[in-house]
């Protein structure tokens, strides 16, 4: 093993989801391919690779998936082809590391199915837990489900068979249901279950109910609060604590008046653009330079150069968080 490789495993080894142990084949054969090739033909998976040590909670999609496919192609000598790189143009910069520590923690308390740093009472969970658990009506409608399918083989190595997974407007990928096969005929059977029961799974014959959660996601924060949860917003949840989850990736203040005052400066970068071209025309400089632009801008002539510098600069790029791995 390669100093690299034993440096990247060692960072993504306190994760969650054994992320180690998954990412470890891929980083070996990225690392391998860094040593035969030309460091410029390794150059657009540089991208790729920096997110692997990003929380695959805010992956858009899986990302080593693609780093494997494009390690794939450059190992049988191969270039990269149209979709790799238009994959790689349009992926933005990983989130830094701040960002991924607080990620990173979150996913540790995930994994044990832990909200309680982000919710305040169990009491209603712990209720509800109580009553379905003992409900003879529950366990004879699984045994129902258990005669009708062989139920070990939708298992986890866990034991655990969950629901389908609860998506924005409910949009899943597929929506359909084709009875004549197993696993969907058994599929909707136990998301009817779920949904009678108000379960996300069953480990075993333990029902799993669901809990007030919150999660993050690539493109925000979601909180999920089950139907069966009687809310009060002022005594459940941790508002100061999702909070400083969700502001982690915040890029900035935000607001009415501040999107006023973009929006005011964006004008003003356009017509100092303008002007800037005028001052090459005219063939300005010095003082006489600094006066027509601020007069065509509408400022004081005494307003300070770095203004205008600062200025050009602001709208010159786009916003660093959305930057592309190009």
């Amino acid at each position: 093993m390669t100093k690299a490789l034993a440096l990247d495993l060692e960072k993504l080894q306190t994760r969650a989801f054994d992320r180690a142990e998954w990412a470890e084949g891929c980083l070996r054969r990225y690392h391998a391919a860094a040593a035969k090739l030309d460091a410029s033909r390794l150059l657009p998976l540089r991208c790729l690779y920096n997110w692997m040590f990003v929380p695959p909670t805010l992956w858009p999609f899986n990302i080593q998936d693609v780093l494997e496919d494009c390690l794939t192609a450059l190992e049988k000598g191969k270039r990269l082809n149209a979709r790799h790189r238009l994959i790689i143009d349009l992926l933005p910069e990983p989130p830094d590391e701040t960002v991924c520590a607080a990620v990173a923690d979150h996913e540790l308390h995930i994994q044990k199915g832990n909200y309680e740093n982000l919710v305040k009472t169990q009491a209603k969970y712990a209720q509800n837990e109580l009553v379905i658990k003992n409900d003879p009506e529950l366990h004879r409608q699984w045994g129902d489900i258990k005669a009708a399918f062989d139920a070990r083989a939708f298992q986890d190595y866990k034991g655990v068979i969950r629901r389908s997974m609860s998506v924005e407007r409910n949009l899943r990928p597929t929506f359909a249901v084709n009875l004549r096969r197993r696993d969907e005929a058994f599929q909707a059977a136990f998301d009817a279950f779920c949904l009678r029961w108000h379960l996300y799974g069953m480990r075993h014959d333990e029902p799993l109910p669901l809990k007030l959660a919150v999660h993050l996601t690539p493109y925000g924060t979601m909180i999920h609060l089950p139907a069966y949860w009687s809310f009060d917003p002022k005594r459940d949840i941790r508002w100061d604590a999702i909070a400083r989850l969700h502001r982690a990736r915040v890029p900035g203040r935000q607001g009415a008046a501040l999107a006023e005052g973009v929006a005011k400066r964006m004008k003003e970068a356009e017509k100092l653009r303008q002007l800037d071209l005028e001052v090459q025309r005219l063939g300005l400089k010095g003082e006489k330079k600094h006066e027509f632009l601020c007069a065509g801008l509408g400022w004081d002539a005494r307003a300070c150069a770095k203004r205008l510098s600062r200025l050009r600069v602001e709208f010159k790029n786009p916003r660093p968080e959305l930057n592309s791995c190009k």
